[in-house]
């Protein structure tokens, strides 16, 4: 019992008494590379915003407190459980400090099918449906929707569950009651089960891209005409220094807030295989944010290679630059909406970017005709690509760069 409670004290959360205040979680664990990452992918899943940091690390322990704003879209308990299991493990009573190897890691979820009709189509629908899915920890993988002649709508959800429990009838079940109740007398019938591996394969199938698409979005150059800012007002600036430290390089960013800001440097880190040994950031005023990071690589050393840290900073600046890729483009009559997001070298995908397109597009007042969300290799980096095709009525209605900039507002946070 004194392992378990000790490893429940590795996560803290200290909500904060007053309803727009800012909430501390506290994590003190055996270290590891990418940790800050898979912490802040947890942070942005539950819908939440960090406005500062602290971070220090031994090269074996770390200790990091985040300072976050906003309400979870679960609950506080269910957030430090997640945060808890991408923790490393450790035995506190014997002082032995234990790292899961990597053969011990746990097996991907496994792939459900969710199919559900409805009579007819509304605008909010997709985002009614997402919305719930995401309180249910249900990850969508991938989403086929189409629009029947009679106006039928069939909606295919693939989806992991997070709590490993959607083969049993119960957590099935639930879902669909959760459905039901957001979507009314409207939905005609739901199904849910799991899928073979060679559905699941076909599903992850690459969607053809027109060439042109993929040169003027992929394209990992910072823009000619705004080489050291941002696409937006504020400055972008990253420098890194290897005079004041003798085995750390720092790395210090000055750069517009967005959402998922600290998750983008740290997944930028993590793909680079870079120890982040003490860290501190925290949101100005005027929507800035300032970033101090002392950094090693893998084998203890700062990093002398000019190639190297020229190669890593311009990484970075393009990750604080497009982190995401919206466009709006003709398909002859119709108009279609791109989005699209790089994958972390471990596969997994930005959380909640599907949410909040559907959600966008709700504010727009603007109906979805269909979804395509495939995985694509351009550029030698893989990336998830969102393809939504407008309702024709509504493409001619609203304009295609007010939907590619308020999409992209609500992606970046900016509201």
């Amino acid at each position: 019992m004194g392992i378990l409670h000790a490893y429940e004290d590795a996560v803290q959360i200290s909500e904060s008494e007053k309803a727009k205040g800012t909430t501390v979680i506290t994590v003190s664990c055996p270290d590891k590379t990418g940790l800050g990452c898979d912490l802040c992918r947890v942070i942005l899943l539950f819908g939440l915003s960090i406005a500062r940091g602290d971070m220090s690390t031994d090269g074996k322990w770390c200790y990091i407190k985040f300072w976050v704003v906003g309400k979870p879209t679960a609950s506080w308990s269910l957030l430090k459980k997640r945060l808890l299991e991408v923790c490393p493990s450790y035995i506190s009573m014997s002082g032995i400090e234990y790292y899961r190897s990597e053969m011990d890691q746990p097996k991907p979820h496994d792939v459900f099918l969710l199919k559900f009709w409805c009579s007819s189509d509304r605008k909010g629908l997709l985002h009614d449906v997402t919305r719930v899915l995401c309180e249910l920890e249900l990850t969508i993988k991938r989403v086929k929707v189409s629009t029947a002649p009679d106006g039928r709508v069939m909606d295919l959800f693939f989806v992991t569950d997070s709590r490993a429990l959607l083969h049993t009838q119960q957590r099935q079940e639930e879902t669909i009651r959760c459905l039901r109740d957001v979507l009314g007398a409207s939905i005609l019938s739901c199904e849910i089960g799991m899928v073979g591996p060679e559905v699941t394969a076909c599903s992850q199938k690459s969607l053809f891209l027109p060439s042109a698409v993929t040169e003027d979005m992929f394209s990992l150059e910072l823009s000619s005409e705004n080489p050291t800012g941002s696409l937006f007002s504020n400055p972008l600036s990253t420098i890194m220094d290897n005079s004041l430290s003798r085995s750390h390089t720092l790395v210090q960013i000055l750069c517009q807030d967005h959402k998922g800001l600290i998750y983008d440097i740290m997944r930028t880190l993590k793909d680079y295989n870079i120890q982040v040994s003490y860290g501190r950031f925290c949101t100005k005023a005027k929507g800035n944010c300032e970033v101090e990071l002392f950094i090693m690589q893998v084998d203890g050393n700062k990093i002398a290679d000019p190639n190297k840290k020229n190669a890593l900073c311009s990484r970075l600046r393009m990750e604080l630059w497009r982190p995401l890729r919206v466009a709006v483009v003709n398909r002859g009559p119709d108009t279609e909406l791109l989005v699209a997001n790089p994958v972390e070298l471990s596969g997994r995908g930005r959380p909640l970017v599907f949410r909040d397109i559907t959600l966008a597009l709700e504010t727009l007042d603007t109906r979805i005709f269909s979804v395509e969300i495939g995985r694509h290799m351009v550029c030698n980096r893989e990336w998830e690509v969102y393809r939504i095709l407008i309702d024709e009525a509504d493409s001619l209605r609203v304009p295609g760069k007010k939907i590619e900039e308020g999409v992209r507002n609500k992606l970046m946070g900016w509201e």
